[in-house]
């Protein structure tokens, strides 16, 4: 499995499109990431699926579960 990757997001507050790198070396996350152009937080959510060789990750302001 890449266990660093890059994946392009886009900010639940403003909708600005940016890329976030990620880490699977520790399996599943939740981290926070300051949006460059509006600043507000970000949530992100991280599920590591070495099974299957996948990395999908989930995107939030915490008051509203975006996919």
């Amino acid at each position: 499995m890449k266990t660093f990757s890059e994946k392009g997001i886009d900010c639940p507050h403003c909708g600005h499109h940016i890329r976030v790198s990620v880490d699977a070396t520790n399996g599943d996350q939740s981290f926070y990431e300051d949006c460059p152009a509006c600043c507000c937080p970000i949530h992100l959510s991280m599920h590591v699926d070495e099974q299957h060789d996948h990395i999908d990750l989930m995107v939030d302001a915490d008051d509203e579960q975006m996919y």
